[in-house]
């Protein structure tokens, strides 16, 4: 099996360390206080996006039924969340001049990455960066992948057997899913106070639970007046998927968001389920990912 991750316009880079890897005109130096946010694609990242900027900007834009009230001018609500925190490995355009970069952003930085944990700038770890990682389960990433590639890809279709074969054979511009994970989980028995290792399904199934738990990651805990008052369930409601679906931001227009590439805003919003993976997978290509998933985790402690 051969795998290719293709390269990539590294903006987040350490070009004295890993010569190799940069091809950024304009490399960023990681700094103390960063907050990164990892996925890999189609893993509940805007979800993660919106929730983590909540939780981190709530002293500077409170949530609705803190005391202040968020009102129409909060940032989630006029602002696409992938747009509010910017990925490390694409271009700024869409977010500031063609001449700005990631230095110019003041700290602390919260920033995105899909990029796999042995791809990360060696200062990434040095410098002390927190990282918080989300996985999903395998079987619903091929179909949320599939989804999404027919919907942005401008007249190109993807067969869903072409799209299940491809996770399968590890074929992905971020290399094979299971490779990703274990890079971030591996790092996150290790140092747990640096990487936050998160599952969406258990997320979906405690979201109360889990924001308090990426809130004390971030160092910015709830307080017990704040849990009193319910703002912790206030940052669930604004962050769910049936209130940022529908927000005009979100449900209509384009951006250029990738590669100088118009793309929907509605791209990112398709149903956010847990389990979709039923309704398109038949029992051999089950059977046959679930078999790949438990031999490529086999003794890492990490299951889906």
């Amino acid at each position: 099996m051969v795998v290719t991750i293709r390269p990539l316009p590294w903006l987040l880079a350490d070009a004295t360390a890993h010569d190799e890897r940069v091809t950024a005109a304009r490399p960023v130096q990681p700094r103390h206080d960063d907050i990164l946010l990892a996925t890999y694609p189609k893993c509940g990242t805007t979800w993660l996006k919106a929730l983590s900027f909540a939780v981190t900007n709530r002293s500077r834009h409170p949530i609705a039924g803190a005391g202040a009230g968020a009102g129409d001018h909060y940032p989630l609500l006029t602002t696409h969340p992938q747009d509010i925190v910017p990925f490390i490995e694409l271009p700024l355009r869409h977010l500031h001049p063609l001449d700005a970069d990631l230095d110019a952003l003041p700290s602390p930085r919260l920033l995105c990455t899909h990029v796999p944990h042995q791809l990360l700038p060696r200062r990434v770890d040095e410098m002390g960066c927190r990282i918080v990682y989300m996985c999903r389960e395998p079987k619903d990433v091929v179909v949320s992948t599939w989804h999404y590639i027919n919907k942005v890809g401008n007249g190109f279709f993807l067969h869903f057997d072409q799209a299940f074969d491809q996770l399968v054979d590890g074929f992905s511009l971020y290399g094979p899913i299971w490779d990703h994970c274990l890079g971030y989980w591996k790092k996150a028995m290790e140092e747990p106070e640096k990487v936050l290792f998160l599952k969406y399904d258990d997320m979906m199934a405690d979201p109360v639970g889990h924001v308090k738990k990426l809130a004390e990651f971030l160092r910015v805990p709830f307080t017990d007046e704040e849990i009193g008052a319910g703002v912790v369930e206030e940052v669930v409601r604004l962050c769910s998927f049936e209130k940022l679906s529908r927000l005009p931001m979100n449900s209509s227009g384009v951006a250029d968001r990738i590669g100088g590439r118009p793309m929907e805003n509605s791209a990112y919003f398709r149903k956010g389920e847990v389990g979709d993976w039923k309704n398109h997978l038949t029992e051999e290509m089950t059977n046959k990912l679930d078999a790949i998933i438990e031999e490529k985790l086999k003794g890492s402690g990490l299951t889906f």
